[in-house]
């Protein structure tokens, strides 16, 4: 009797990151604005520019509720996660990446492998995701910065470099649309679906709720 081989799993795909919030998402913000407007590219704004710090992927996994799982049990970990966006850099393989250098705190570096770790047992990895030292960095262009790129490296450099303080608050699961399925909070420790994430009041709670343990005081 012929064997019916198994259907396939569906794969789902998805990406992990941190999206800049306060005066970083607005300092980066303007600055990949201007640098696709004064050069004419458009790879980081494609759709719209929204800065972050990848933390794994793109990657494909076949049971996206396990990669949740997996997110909320590290998130549960931490609490206050600073890094420091301290100047420029830039990639130069396959193809150039001109980018906001971000400096790690422990707690950052940690967070990363502990999610690289478990996530790439149920996924599929790049080799980055799995190596030990990871270049954290915000893009501020790429793809179609090439035959432009000395230009845009002179024009960003001869910015005022940033020095700017920041936590990481949320860990977001994107699907390849690259729309939010959720949002694990680092300070509220509470899974949000997509909706709670995107609510202007929980992120009001949130923000309050790091000025607390900062021991800063709250604005009524």
């Amino acid at each position: 009797m012929k064997r019916v081989p198994k259907p396939r799993k569906r794969l789902t795909g998805f990406l992990i990151e941190f999206r800049l919030h306060g005066y970083a998402k607005e300092y980066s913000k303007d600055l990949i604005l201007d640098v696709a407007r004064k050069f004419r590219v458009r790879g980081v704004t494609k759709n719209r520019a929204v800065p972050h710090i990848t933390l794994y992927g793109p990657s494909e996994t076949d049971d996206i509720r396990r990669v949740i799982s997996q997110v909320v049990a590290v998130g549960q970990r931490y609490t206050l996660v600073p890094f420091n966006i301290k100047g420029f850099d830039y990639f130069d393989k396959e193809g150039k990446v001109i980018y906001l250098d971000i400096a790690p705190s422990p707690e950052l570096e940690q967070l990363r492998w502990e999610l690289a770790q478990s996530l790439s047992k149920i996924s599929t990895s790049k080799s980055m995701d799995t190596k030990r030292r990871y270049a954290f960095h915000s893009t501020v262009a790429f793809k179609d910065i090439d035959k432009k790129f000395d230009k845009i490296w002179s024009y960003v450099k001869a910015r005022e470099e940033p020095n700017i303080n920041q936590y990481l608050l949320r860990i977001t699961v994107l699907l390849r649309s690259r729309t939010i399925l959720c949002e694990y909070d680092l300070v509220l420790k509470r899974l949000l679906n997509r909706r709670e994430a995107l609510s202007k009041y929980l992120w009001q709670e949130t923000v309050g709720k790091l000025k607390g343990l900062q021991g800063l005081p709250q604005e009524q």
